[in-house]
């Protein structure tokens, strides 16, 4: 008998017996379930002092029910038989009236997961509301000594996932999360920085609070320089916004279709094709999916049932995977992949410090901020920097700069990759601090 993972979550057993039951009443042709259950808990603070509480416990059970190419989909919240066979019977009705997919699938058969179990810590799982509340007034005591206005977040969650389909399908997952949220500020300075970890005594968050402290004040009167093209040293929580964005655009259909960066044309500009095994970054790039790295432990599937596991996706700056869904593998007789995430980026033994020593000249970004795409053909975006943005010459940093809006090709950009530090846990992903050899700035702003 498996215990269960917190005081209120299902346990495995409950969670699977759950999702076999709702199947053995269902009676369309085929019938998928996804039982998906948290308990979220949230300190939020500002101006040195907590300024919100906020606890969620999540419960919600999905059945998606076919008749041939119809399908239908319907919830509940409620755990009561009668809201369940209730729930089935609405899904059924509506899958009858549905109009045919035309890019209908049959139901996953049982998959092959890896065999581990994603890290599950109870005591991030049992953290009581006091405990928070000391670690956040540790930090607000921090800022308010040293006389800065200390703002953000910090949070866990456990959660759980169980899957099964009329074709056998079951799986069952259950995991937790810590995540630490922190911004600086004094005068005309600030600094940000968020760190993720699958336990609360992972997260560094006194040394965090007093590195970004020291952070804000260094980035007070900041000058302003021209706009144009700098090497960058990008600590890895900017850098993970900017190969996200790339990461989200290797789409196996977007780029057969001609529609991503990933495309192949020819000399009519009609789509031929993908880019896949073509070098079109630097050597030093290396990504992988790899949810059983041991900075993340994640989950052994996807929503949908398929699974999730280790993907070169970017090797030696050639690309080696996308993201293909059922529909279209099946119609280019390849193999469903699932998206390419958790992301794993490939680092280096030197500190991002080391890594700014190494620079002779160029610019430090801290976060990029409001990313968006210019042109997802090219994938061209823009966005900002923000929270502490400094001008590097000789090896060290120098000086304050004033933020700096971007436009920049992300495929450019991990071509000119020349640099790279050590590795760490933002969200769902790892990624290193990273140089590269030119990034365009196009104009200055006015944001802090």
């Amino acid at each position: 008998m498996t215990l269960a993972p917190s005081p209120t979550l299902l346990s495995q057993d409950k969670a699977l017996s759950l999702v076999d039951s709702t199947i053995k009443q269902s009676q369309a042709e085929g019938v998928f379930v996804s039982l998906n259950a948290s308990e979220e808990a949230l300190s939020r603070f500002s101006e040195n002092q907590i300024s919100q509480n906020i606890s969620k416990n999540r419960f919600n059970l999905s059945i998606t029910s076919y008749f041939g190419k119809r399908s239908a989909s319907s919830s509940t919240t409620e755990l009561e038989p009668e809201a369940i066979t209730e729930t089935i019977r609405r899904s059924e009705e509506l899958a009858r009236i549905a109009p045919e997919d035309p890019e209908w699938v049959p139901l996953l058969e049982p998959q092959d997961y890896e065999q581990r179990t994603p890290a599950f810590d109870i005591k991030t799982a049992t953290l009581s509301p006091l405990k928070r509340g000391e670690i956040v007034q540790q930090v607000c005591a921090l800022s308010s000594q040293a006389g800065v206005e200390g703002s953000g977040t910090l949070s866990t969650e456990a959660s759980l996932r169980a899957l099964g389909n009329s074709r056998g399908l079951r799986t069952f997952n259950q995991s937790t999360e810590a995540d630490f949220s922190f911004t600086a500020r004094i005068a005309d300075g600030s600094s940000w920085r968020q760190r993720t970890a699958f336990a609360i005594d992972q997260l560094p968050i006194e040394a965090l609070t007093e590195q970004l402290i020291e952070r804000a004040f260094a980035s007070r009167q900041p000058r302003e320089i021209t706009p144009g093209n700098y090497p960058v040293v990008f600590d890895g929580a900017a850098f993970v916004t900017l190969l996200t964005w790339l990461v989200w655009h290797l789409d196996a259909r977007a780029a057969d279709e001609g529609r991503t960066f990933m495309s192949r044309t020819d000399e009519a500009g009609k789509p031929v094709g993908n880019r896949i095994g073509e070098q079109m970054f630097s050597p030093l790039v290396q990504v992988q999916r790899n949810p059983a790295y041991p900075l993340l432990q994640l989950g052994t599937c996807f929503g949908d049932g398929l699974s999730n596991q280790y993907t070169d996706v970017i090797k030696d700056g050639i690309p080696q995977a996308l993201s293909y869904s059922r529909y279209w593998a099946a119609q280019q007789g390849k193999e469903p992949t699932g998206f390419m995430f958790p992301l794993v980026m490939t680092g280096s033994e030197p500190s991002l410090s080391e890594l700014i020593a190494q620079t002779e000249r160029g610019i430090l970004v801290n976060r990029s901020w409001y990313v968006r795409d210019v042109n997802p053909r090219t994938l061209e975006v823009t966005g900002m920097t923000r929270d502490g943005t400094f001008w590097i010459e000789d090896g060290q940093i120098a000086y304050p700069i004033k933020n700096l809006r971007f436009n920049q090709s992300l495929p450019n950009m991990l071509r000119d990759v020349d640099g790279l530090s050590t590795v760490e846990r933002f969200g769902s992903s790892v990624v290193p601090g990273v140089r590269v050899k030119e990034f365009n700035f196009s104009s200055v702003t006015d944001s802090v």
